[in-house]
């Protein structure tokens, strides 16, 4: 019946067999002394001497076997899914993400050494994806593929930016790994999750994981403290070893996922060094569970694993939204796409022109009724594309809109803005959302980003860092720039005081002010074909 279930929510092609086999709670030997649990999942016949695919999880072995392991397992793989260090039965003391290296590699000792092992593909989403980038340029002979879903070799670095913290994600998953083997803690889930949106509000944040789950995390206490930068995420980037990497490689990412800009970089890197990669991104968020992955790991990974070439195709493949179809490219990001400024202007407008004369925009920004996230990247279920029209009503939103399009403009790569701005207080954030207005006036998101401002009660750019898209404007739509200073609670809100952030408890209310014309063009940059 699981089996069906899956096959039907995912929309897999039917497997090879459903009569598969779980071997439980697998010892593996780490170099401390310390024991890693694993589950083997074979088919019932025939298991020893398929390719293994490898997954190392923190979430535990059973539910994710049966959503990760089985349908692999029923289509020519034999899996192995291991808990890592510190959770479901694993020893040691999870350190998130900092021990995956050297347990990763350990791993694959003991299992090069089995002998109902032989090709190796690395395989898993988010976390589960990372834990190959960590091992990726130590890889023995017998691995012969990597397939890392929605994730990125730095995972989390992009949430902890010092000039914008990323609050939400972060904190969410601190509360998910700090609960997640209290007893019921699937069926708790939904009241779990309304008391992390709550806690989210305290003040100080510092308090925030006892008012999400009654505990001191460590992981949620170093999030506020540390930035990006600090030696505390030392374990956790794994950017240098992309280079390095000697297997083919495909990665699959979504328009709306956490970690898509970085997915994108690891990409660049393999093809600026000559490896055989490719790149799959549809218009998904984190969370969005598709037969894209298992279809890779059977067509491209088991071919790889029996020496054998996937099926043809180009190395990147491009969901455009808006076109609503699938294109492909030989390179991210693609070729013929031209930087075009859409300039900010009075009464609202955008348009391709720098105005003529100088003004301003004005709006009150109150960290206390923070502007809210709406849709975008999230890991919760309000995420993606919805319609905008409620937040473009708000007071503390502006807008400026083409008018109507009278041919397709499509819109494929980098995204960036530059928004001269001032505040009445010198901590302020700037940010910008690039929309789709549809003929019926609904604004729908397409991407946007966040930066901090320590000093910003002078005139200045705005540097603004999109997220990465493809996506066609079509024909009678309209093109729509939303400018606002927050996203809460996926953006920290900014107190306005210049306190650090896990010990504020101020919040002062700040007028902001967005300029443009001849002398402060602020506008967006769309890579335009």
């Amino acid at each position: 019946m699981i089996s069906h279930l899956i096959e039907r929510k995912l929309r897999l092609s039917p497997p090879l067999t459903r009569n598969v086999v779980v071997q439980k709670d697998l010892r593996v030997p780490m170099p401390d002394g310390v024991e890693l649990l694993a589950d083997r999942w074979m088919p019932r016949s025939g298991g020893d001497g398929l390719p293994t695919a490898l997954i190392r999880s923190p979430y535990g072995r059973r539910m994710f076997g049966q959503i990760l392991a089985r349908p692999l397992a029923e289509r020519g793989y034999q899996v192995l899914i291991q808990s890592t260090r510190g959770g479901f039965g694993s020893g040691g003391t999870f350190d998130p993400m900092v021990q995956e290296r050297a347990d990763g590699l350990a791993t694959l000792d003991w299992l090069v050494a089995q002998p109902w092992s032989d090709a190796i593909v690395l395989y898993g989403l988010s976390y589960l994806g990372h834990v190959q980038w960590a091992v990726a340029d130590q890889l023995p002979p017998q691995v012969k593929a990597m397939i890392p879903v929605v994730t990125e070799s730095a995972l989390t670095l992009e949430f902890l930016r010092s000039d914008g913290m990323s609050l939400e994600t972060p904190f969410g998953w601190g509360v998910l790994v700090g609960t997640q083997e209290r007893s019921l803690a699937f069926l708790r889930k939904a009241v779990q999750d309304k008391k992390t949106a709550r806690a989210l509000r305290t003040l100080p944040l510092r308090d925030a994981d006892i008012a999400a789950f009654g505990e001191r995390s460590a992981y949620i206490q170093d999030i506020l403290v540390h930035d990006a930068d600090s030696p505390r995420w030392e374990g956790l980037d794994h950017r240098h070893r992309v280079a390095a990497v000697t297997v083919p490689v495909s990665s699959i990412g979504g328009w709306y996922d956490i970690f898509l800009p970085g997915q994108l970089r690891d990409f660049q890197t393999l093809q600026a060094n000559g490896h055989p990669a490719r790149l799959t991104v549809g218009p998904w968020t984190h969370a969005e569970f598709t037969s894209t992955p298992v279809d890779e790991a059977v067509e491209f990974g088991l071919a790889h694993a029996r020496g054998e070439q996937p099926p043809d195709r180009a190395p990147v493949r491009l969901y455009v939204m808006g076109e609503e179809a699938w294109r492909e490219f030989s390179s991210w990001p693609p070729e013929g796409y031209s930087p075009r400024r859409f300039h900010l202007g009075s009464e609202g407008a955008l348009t391709a022109e720098v105005p003529t004369e100088s003004s301003v925009d004005t709006y009150r920004y109150d960290p206390a009724d923070p502007t809210p996230a709406v849709g975008g990247v999230r890991l919760v279920a309000d995420s993606g594309r919805v319609d905008n029209t409620a937040l473009e009503a708000r007071p503390d939103v502006l807008t400026y809109t083409t008018p109507v399009l009278d041919s397709d403009v499509e819109v494929i790569g980098e995204v960036s803005a530059e928004i001269w701005f001032s505040s009445s207080l010198p901590h302020a954030d700037v940010f910008v959302r690039l929309c789709d207005v549809d003929p019926d006036g609904r604004s729908w998101n397409v991407c946007d980003g966040l930066v901090s401002l320590s000093d910003a009660t002078e005139p200045r750019c705005a540097v603004v860092r999109l997220w990465p898209t493809a996506h066609r404007f079509r024909r009678g739509h309209r093109i729509r720039v939303q400018v606002s200073s927050g996203a809460f609670p996926r953006y920290a809100r900014n107190p306005g005081t210049g306190e650090p952030r896990a010990t504020a408890t101020a919040l002062l209310a700040a007028d902001q002010t967005v300029h443009f014309g001849p002398d402060r063009p602020s506008a967006i940059t769309l890579p335009v074909r």
